[in-house]
């Protein structure tokens, strides 16, 4: 299975709309002249979602050998407008996440 595929299936099960491929983005997200993310962003034309038309999906190893992959979706919705933007909105809600949970 195609890892397009699969994004699809994630985004399908997740946000119970039908995913289809529209185009891969390099992206690369820099901070103080250091690359702090960098990959390929998939998006997405979404049908049957109730706020949206579109989705921005990227997968990730993880650690855990029985879920090997995991799956970011950030759907297309303001401030979230570009496949840059869904890379910068999941950073933000991650260091969030860390500042709150220390």
């Amino acid at each position: 299975m195609s890892h397009i595929t699969e994004l699809q299936n994630a985004i399908n099960k997740l946000h119970k709309a039908k995913a289809t491929h529209l185009e891969s983005v390099s992206v690369r997200e820099m901070h103080q002249g250091r690359t702090v993310w960098e990959g390929i962003v998939e998006v997405f034309q979404l049908r049957g979602h109730p706020m949206t038309n579109r989705i921005y999906g990227w997968s990730y190893d993880t650690d855990d050998p029985n879920n090997p992959k995991g799956y970011v979706t950030v759907l297309h919705i303001p401030p979230v407008v570009s496949p840059q933007t869904a890379v910068q909105a999941v950073i933000l809600q991650e260091y969030k996440n860390r500042v709150k949970n220390d």
